[in-house]
């Protein structure tokens, strides 16, 4: 089957969006064949589905899992396909309504709505602490100063088994010295487990541990990631967050047909 699909890239996350139908029970084994695509250098796949919550566009990821920066991108798809506004409704696998997504088209730029954690807590993997963000279906620990590997990952996996629905997970790995991120996220359904360019709920996730001293007021920081920055913003209230937000740089390329 032919279908046309969409490359984009948002802070260096590279994402293949298909903008053609595709049956759910598909999708795995057509996110396969994309990512293995020559020059694509693809890190995830999003679907374009029609929306289920009033929202102007409907992305759902190849695992079912939440992801920021493809909210991002789609929303900057959406804006352009609606005459260039600058706000659009997105609707996005693991979040159960539209999420905003603001458009800069002048900076070549998007920010978007991000759901508020359904915990924080603090926990520990290979003798060393973080802070483990449960974003519902996806899920990070993110963790100063401990230098990225596979090994690391490797313990801190369990921690995840603890709670529920998640489509996806990742450890945030910071560096304060150099003031890096780095992100490694798995999607067990997909059968992925990627050093990504960067990644937008890693970076809230990143955003809410860091801003744990905070009573009231909001929370900033750009986060320098392996293919580009995002800059996530945490507003809290009574120690709590109540408003969330990524953002950063996209770019789209045009479409192409390419056979599944």
């Amino acid at each position: 089957m032919r279908r046309s699909i969409l490359r984009a890239d948002p802070a260096g996350n590279i994402t293949l969006f298909v903008l053609d139908p595709v049956p759910r029970a598909d999708r795995i084994a057509a996110a396969v064949r994309l990512m293995a695509l020559p020059g694509m250098e693809a890190e995830q796949v999003g679907f374009r589905c029609p929306p289920l919550f009033g929202g102007a566009g409907r992305v759902e990821m190849a695992g079912g899992e939440f992801c920021g920066n493809a909210a991002r991108a789609f929303g900057m798809l959406l804006a352009r396909e609606l005459g260039g506004l600058s706000q659009v409704q997105v609707e996005i696998s693991g979040c159960s309504h539209p999420v905003t997504v603001e458009v800069d088209e002048a900076q070549g730029a998007a920010r978007a709505e991000m759901p508020l954690p359904r915990s924080v807590r603090p926990a520990s993997a290979d003798g060393c602490s973080g802070t483990l963000v449960d974003l519902t279906g996806i899920a990070h620990f993110v963790v100063e100063g401990v230098p990225p590997s596979l090994d690391f990952f490797r313990n801190a996996e369990s921690l995840f088994s603890q709670l529920s629905g998640l489509e996806a997970y990742g450890v945030i790995f910071l560096d304060p010295s150099s003031g890096t991120m780095t992100p490694l996220v798995k999607v067990p359904s997909a059968g992925t487990l990627v050093w990504e360019g960067s990644c937008g709920s890693g970076s809230l996730a990143a955003a809410i541990a860091q801003s744990q001293h905070i009573a009231d007021g909001a929370f900033a920081q750009s986060y320098l990631q392996p293919s580009g920055v995002i800059q996530a913003a945490v507003t809290r209230r009574n120690g709590a967050a109540v408003s969330a937000w990524i953002g950063g740089p996209v770019t789209l390329d045009s479409p192409i047909t390419v056979e599944l």
